[in-house]
């Protein structure tokens, strides 16, 4: 397996390189998730990879934000760079980004981002339909979730195995944007989840330990992992290497250090609740102060691991020797370098034999070869003194190393994008209603909405025999693996009742929707948040789309194309999706009834709600709101209820659509500002 490590600047590439990482990933200076490392210019980007090669080590850079607008003409740019640079693969969340490579150079391989939430068969499927070669799962799945996956699709599976941990399935998180207005596909999170947000009596409820599974490498070889990934682009050079050099142990068979680990980087020590279904409040932890000396301790220890070059590279050497000269041939089985000197000195005593001269010819330290393979030649009683068997040994490896540094770039399509006509809509927008339970209608809903989109478990055939066609089934946000065919048998039995169109929060229940045949329904979840994206999601079969709550009105009405859009006009938007409860005990989930809160250091109270144990979700503290308004330039609004009452969905619903504000605590979300 592939031992993939971060590199997010210069010193951490050479502690991943020198402790043996087969590939890096690292980020270009725009649209990456990590724009606050130091990351690779379009100057240092070729050399960078060049370095790379010349030792065998593959480069991924990671192209994994979304992108406005505004910003295609400069993604095209880097994706040019890119391609110049000669890097194998790029990390993508947004479709656009990925349409756009495999325009420009459909020769870089196309890897889905775990920023795309594919936790699951159906949405790797897509994705492989997409033109993708490789899956970054989500972080949240079991190695028999991983296993099921890898029995149902092809391509290259790819899963983190030590470094941080998001509170929040990857992709399905606004937190840091909505509070702070920094947003996380954007690159720029700032991290909320590890302040004190409390559950109860207990604090850091939104912060889990680090990752560790170096145990678990042979079970995730048996499951068809075929990438084992570092996180820590944002961390120390010597974090890099002691994790990388744990994992090249770990995949020998031999002894790691887990309190090295622990030293070089931990919140209170580590966790492989997901990959073992264990997800208990173990799993939580906090960054201490002693977590801190430790580490600072720790890295002049760590250092040295990385301060010679690894020899990596395996060389055969021929070494010929004749009267009037000697030469030394040098390949790696592809390039060839040479080097030669003059007439060697007749032997008087002892001539270089080829035990003398491979002993000699092989000390390569200091460069990224060692020898493999060794061929000698001679006409006769000759003599190389030492210092000239050094000067061809020399010679011929800087020679080779430096074809191996070539930049070889990928060739590079004009590929002008596409023209878009504006968007043209009917106004007023349609309305729809989106409820969390069926409990929550009252009569006459029907009468107010184009469609009330309800949970798939929400939804039976009484209801459907009634107002079947106004019906979207909102299908769950996560699906996971084990759980897909349940799901995809109560849409069936739907289908069979009459029900006509489904929504999704994601390319898996997208998949699953594509092959039952219903109309598609796009939710917020997609992350669709340029003009392309929405082109390329039309391609997907989706009949409209609602867009990011991440995009500005402005960004909303500027917005190409002909696929219907709307936007979510009222409602506790949900900043993350979570599988480790943050409310649960230490009995677990217990009498949950299903929901509750979480406080946050200013006392603000965060509404938490499970879905069947399967999965939670932390909404807003107050409710967007933007009664009275302007919508333009999207075909229908939704109004998104939640932990609502009937009668409360009822009172809102009404004084909305008659334009009337009331005095509740309300938010105008992300509309009217400028995101990070």
């Amino acid at each position: 397996m592939e031992v993939l490590a971060p590199a997010g600047g210069s010193e951490q590439l050479l502690a991943a390189v020198r402790c043996g990482a087969d590939a890096v990933y690292l980020g270009a200076k725009g649209f990456n998730a990590r724009r606050n490392a130091e990351n690779f210019d379009e100057d240092t980007l070729p050399e960078t990879v060049a370095f790379c090669h010349a030792r065998g080590v593959r480069v991924h850079v990671t192209l994994n934000t979304l992108v406005t607008d505004a910003e295609m003409d400069a993604l095209d740019e880097e994706i040019r760079a890119i391609a110049r640079s000669g890097a194998d693969a790029v990390i993508v969340q947004d479709l656009a980004v990925a349409a756009r490579v495999r325009e420009i150079c459909p020769q870089l391989q196309l890897h889905a981002s775990t920023q795309m939430a594919l936790h699951n068969a159906q949405g790797v499927l897509l994705a492989e339909a997409l033109g993708f070669s490789r899956a970054v799962l989500a972080r949240e799945l079991s190695i028999a979730e991983i296993r099921r996956i890898r029995e149902k699709t092809s391509i290259e599976l790819e899963t983190f195995v030590h470094g941080a941990l998001c509170m929040s399935v990857s992709g399905a998180c606004a937190l840091s944007s909505m509070l702070g207005g920094r947003s996380g596909n954007r690159g720029l999170c700032a991290q909320p989840c590890r302040l004190d947000f409390r559950a109860g009596e207990r604090g850091y409820a939104l912060s889990l330990k680090d990752l560790c599974a170096f145990e678990h490498l042979q079970a995730l070889a048996d499951a068809g992992v075929c990438s084992l990934k570092i996180e820590g682009r944002m961390k120390r050079a010597e974090y890099v290497a002691a994790a990388v050099t744990a994992c090249r142990q770990a995949l020998a068979g031999e002894a790691y250090s887990l309190e090295t680990l622990r030293a070089a980087f931990s919140r209170g020590g580590f966790t492989d609740g997901y990959l073992t279904g264990k997800r208990t409040l173990a799993m939580f932890g906090v960054r201490s102060q002693e977590d801190v000396a430790a580490t600072r301790k720790a890295s002049a220890a760590l250092a040295p691991l990385y301060r010679r070059e690894r020899q990596s590279v395996p060389v055969d050497l021929a070494l010929t020797i004749r009267q009037d000269g000697a030469s030394l041939s040098a390949t790696d089985g592809q390039a060839r370098a040479e080097a030669s000197c003059g007439a060697p000195q007749a032997a008087a005593v002892a001539a270089t034999d080829e035990a003398r001269a491979r002993a000699s010819l092989a000390k390569m330290g200091g460069t990224p070869f060692f020898l493999r393979d060794f061929s000698f030649d001679s006409d006769g009683e000759w003599v190389l003194p030492s210092a000239a068997l050094n000067a061809l040994r020399r010679d011929a490896l800087a020679a080779l190393l430096a074809q191996r540094e070539t930049p070889l770039p990928h060739a590079v399509h004009p590929a002008p994008r596409q023209a878009l006509p504006p968007f043209a809509c009917a106004q007023p927008p349609a309305i729809r209603l989106r409820f969390a339970h069926a409990a929550q209608l009252w009569d006459g809903t029907f009468a107010l909405a184009e469609h009330v989109i309800l949970p798939l478990a929400e939804i039976d055939e009484a209801l459907l025999a009634r107002h079947g066609r106004q019906i979207i089934a909102e299908l769950p946000a996560l699906v996971f693996p084990l759980e897909e065919e349940k799901v995809e048998a109560k849409l069936r039995a739907l289908v069979g009742a009459g029900l006509e169109a489904a929504l999704c929060e994601n390319l898996g229940g997208l998949g699953m929707i594509r092959r039952l045949g219903l109309r598609a329904h796009g939710g917020a979840g997609l992350n669709l948040l340029n003009s392309l994206a929405l082109l390329q999601a039309q391609a997907l079969g989706l009949a409209d789309a609602t867009v990011s709550f991440e995009l500005s009105m402005a960004a909303i009405g500027a917005l190409r194309g002909t696929l219907p859009r709307g936007l979510i006009a009222y409602g506790r938007l949900p900043l993350m999706r979570m599988r480790c409860c943050p409310l649960q005990t230490q009995g677990g989930c217990g009498a949950c009834p299903g929901g509750g809160e979480l406080t946050d250091r200013k006392g603000v109270r965060f509404p938490v709600r499970c879905d069947a144990r399967r999965y939670s979700t932390l909404y807003n503290s107050v409710p967007l709101n933007l009664a009275g308004e302007q919508t333009a330039g999207v075909s229908f609004i939704t109004l998104y209820f939640t932990v609502e009452s009937a009668r409360e969905c009822q009172r809102i619903s009404r004084s909305f659509l008659a334009g009337e504000r009331d005095d509740a605590p309300r938010t105008r979300g992300l509309y009217y500002r400028t995101l990070l």
